[in-house]
């Protein structure tokens, strides 16, 4: 994979995040997490690797804690996961992740978005055709072959696995990169998990004249400032 994997990563193209978004981002998946699989991380593991995720951003730990705390209390609201699709400026189809207690205000907000530039949101399945859901992790102390040999014992398929300078690049489906990492460090506790991402990447890329460039600019800064969004996805040709 090598430098390929490094494209291929950063092809995902994830919205830029500001701090205090990362923190909102964290603290409702934690909370989630920790409702409905219960707040004890050693015995839900998808909690555990959402500390471990949010700790490697430099969310403060108090922010974790409190979010944990609220889950176990049985206090907070209810967030429900919600995808919406879109069709942005220069033909560029959009996936835009959210977390809402709310359903009819962020739809609202999302699809002022789009408005704004011009442009509409589709219905479900109108862009995410066009997209590869997956998960990419590495680790550092094993080598390729004993990876592959553990993944295909816990029966987790993989797209591509390669060593890249002591660093096993591991693609596979977008819902099993936990997987992945809790079989590999099931056989080998010692090893270092450098990177555990998933996301959605584009199958190709359109590249914006400059007017649809600052469109889409708008966009972003605009989806960005919806509370709800976790993430969003586009296939804007980038350098």
């Amino acid at each position: 994979m090598g430098r390929k994997f490094e494209v291929r990563k950063a092809a995902m193209a994830k919205t830029g995040l500001a701090k205090t978004k990362l923190y909102s981002r964290f603290g409702k998946e934690i909370y989630m997490s920790a409702k409905n699989g219960g707040p004890n991380p050693d015995a839900n593991l998808s909690l555990k690797h959402l500390i471990e995720k949010a700790k490697k951003a430099q969310v403060p730990g108090d922010v974790i804690k409190r979010n944990i705390d609220k889950a176990a209390a049985g206090k907070g609201e209810d967030f429900q996961a919600i995808r919406y699709e879109g069709f942005g400026p220069g033909g560029i189809g959009i996936i835009v992740d959210t977390l809402t207690d709310n359903v009819n205000r962020t739809v609202s907000e999302v699809r002022n978005c789009f408005t704004k530039v011009g442009k509409s949101m589709g219905v479900s399945g109108s862009v995410e055709h066009s997209y590869s859901h997956l998960s990419y992790v590495s680790v550092k102390g094993l080598t390729d072959e004993e990876a592959l040999e553990t993944l295909l014992m816990a029966d987790i398929e993989v797209n591509e696995i390669e060593d890249n300078e002591g660093v096993i690049e591991i693609e596979g489906n977008g819902y099993d990169g936990d997987k992945i990492v809790d079989a590999l460090t099931a056989d080998f506790p010692e090893i270092e998990v450098v990177e555990n991402e998933s996301g959605w990447y584009p199958l190709e890329y359109i590249e914006l004249d400059e007017e649809d460039t600052k469109l889409f600019e708008k966009f972003e800064n605009l989806i960005n400032e919806v509370e709800d969004v976790q993430n969003f996805y586009h296939n804007v040709k980038q350098d």
